[in-house]
């Protein structure tokens, strides 16, 4: 394709001090390629294949830990990321005095944090020990959240919003690059709707908690015992971290060193990528900065995240059409809920339909545009109706956004190219989350009729265009390379290259191993199938 060969034109440096062409055998240097290397050189003879019942048992020992991990910080993230919106309801506004503008000043303060710390973030992640590295945030983002109960005025909770959203930032893109390195491709698809179970569900917890600190008869406002409950389990989960969070599968402390090898092989046998690499690539980083598919993601992302501070204003809106602060709570509880049962349809459907993504994340946006039009159109005194299209509309869009993440990571090989486009695509969620507060303008209350009229054609319409054009561009490439591989395969090449190191000796010899341990982008590396 014309934009392969165009981007193509930039090549790692490892790559051209070699003439050689990837069907006859790349040629990298050992700093250069997957950190699972050694173990693979080491010990990848010396087991041989998994029997149905080892590979079973190693995959339910992946799915208890890792996921198990994630599920955790993911659902403890999204209370957090909650508890200004629950504050709210516990008496936030009075003891703080902040207006209804301020609170939404507070969510756009958030994500300009969480915007500007996108790059430094993933430049720490990709240089310093990726567990490690995953504790010490959880850490800091507990002691963040205990602070807020310290503030005392809107310019205390301005400093906290904005280091909170550094804080976080970049906790979701190390989570999805954890279930990148542990499971293979047709698991991601599976893994990722019930990982995002945690965020769709996170208010059956914390509306629980909430609802149950409204009773709450002590001096001490609730929304600072809310603050306390949330920042003490954090910081539980951050010691968990630090002792037990893999950098990668071959230092995975929970498995043994034959669970540690097959759980790397499978891996790069799926994926036909590196797992990890420590080393920052110039070279990757400008094919994804040239390579259209990273824009195009990271607009998706821009466009349905316009819509994201909806789940932020529920609460002021139920407490808008009449429902009593009690009442917001539980109603929240039962959106969420709705929201848990939707994530479990779109993980059977994506098991049992898979290389939909565009057409799923389509699909997820339609009840959204329905919900909307209910809210819009429906004479203000139908408040069950009004009710009923809110939670319609806030319940469903958010399992486009989890396809669409899982896609963008997906999609791409090269470790360098994949943080890249993951920082892009986070730069459009955190310039959408900016924005989208102040769509909700006070003077518009209690209808809102702008807000939602940018909600319907930005992002449940504009997102969905996009997905299809990311589509169709994949399926394109996938084509020539199903080509290619076919032509390659006739001729004795099997997706094999050479990594240059240092024998005992000192001499620099090669070593063959399979491309995938190379750390090559998905546009050098045409075994590649992009999953659609």
């Amino acid at each position: 394709m014309a934009e392969e060969k165009k981007i193509n034109q930039t090549v790692d440096a490892e790559l051209s001090k070699s003439n050689e062409s990837i069907a006859e055998g790349v040629v990298v240097e050992e700093k250069y390629a997957d950190e699972t290397l050694r173990l693979v050189q080491e010990y990848g003879d010396s087991f041989g294949p998994l029997t149905p019942e080892a590979d079973r048992k190693l995959r339910w020992k992946l799915y208890r830990w890792i996921m198990g991990f994630v599920l955790v910080i993911n659902l403890m993230l999204f209370i957090d990321k909650a508890t200004l919106a629950y504050s709210s309801l516990l008496g936030l506004f009075q003891e703080v005095h902040i207006t209804d503008q301020q609170y939404d000043n507070l969510n756009t303060i958030f994500y300009t944090a969480y915007l500007v710390a996108q790059w430094p973030g993933h430049y720490l992640m990709q240089r310093l020990p990726f567990g490690k590295f995953v504790a010490g945030t959880v850490f800091t983002w507990s002691i963040l959240i205990f602070l807020h109960c310290t503030a005392t005025n809107y310019g205390g909770l301005i400093a906290l919003r904005f280091f909170l959203g550094a804080t976080e930032s970049i906790l979701v893109p190390a989570m999805e690059i954890t279930m990148g390195m542990f499971f293979i491709k047709e698991e991601q698809a599976i893994v990722q709707p019930l990982f995002w179970i945690t965020c769709m569900g996170c208010n059956i917890p914390a509306g629980f908690v909430a609802y149950g600190l409204l009773y709450s008869k002590s001096h001490i406002l609730p929304w600072k015992f809310f603050m306390i409950i949330t920042g003490g389990i954090t910081l539980f989960l951050a010691i968990a971290c630090f002792i037990w969070y893999p950098n990668n599968p071959a230092q995975a402390r929970f498995l043994t060193l034959e669970e540690r090898v097959h759980a790397t092989r499978r891996v790069h046998e799926s994926n036909r990528g590196a797992i990890e690499q420590k080393q920052f690539k110039k070279s990757q980083f400008i094919e994804a900065i040239r390579d259209p598919l990273t824009w195009l993601f990271g607009l998706q992302s821009f466009a349905l995240m316009i819509a994201n501070n909806l789940a932020y204003q529920q609460n002021l809106l139920f407490l808008g059409i009449g429902v009593s602060n009690l009442g917001s709570t539980l109603v929240g509880v039962a959106g969420s809920g709705f929201s848990v049962v939707c994530c479990i349809i779109a993980a059977f459907l994506i098991r049992r339909f898979p290389n939909n993504n565009a057409y799923f994340g389509v699909w997820w946006c339609i009840p959204a545009i329905v919900g909307a039009i209910v809210v819009v159109t429906l004479p203000w005194s139908n408040r069950v109706g009004i009710l009923a299209g809110i939670l319609l509309a806030g319940g469903t869009f958010g399992i486009t956004y989890i396809i669409a993440l899982g896609w963008t990571t997906s999609s791409a090989s090269g470790y360098t190219k994949k943080l890249t486009r993951n920082v892009l695509f986070m730069v459009g969620y955190g310039i959408a989350n900016i924005i989208s507060p102040q769509i909700w303008r006070q003077k518009d209350g209690p209808r809102y009729y702008s807000a939602w009229i940018v909600q319907i054609v930005i992002s449940w319409v504009g997102c969905p265009v996009i997905l299809l054009i990311i589509r169709f561009i994949l399926a394109r490439r996938n084509v020539e390379r199903r080509k290619w591989i076919a032509e390659q395969e006739a001729q004795g090449h099997h997706g094999e290259g050479y990594v240059e190191e240092l024998d005992e000796s000192g001499n620099l010899v090669k070593k063959k191993v399979d491309i995938a341990l190379l750390d090559l982008t998905d546009l050098q590396n045409k075994y590649f199938i992009y999953p659609l």
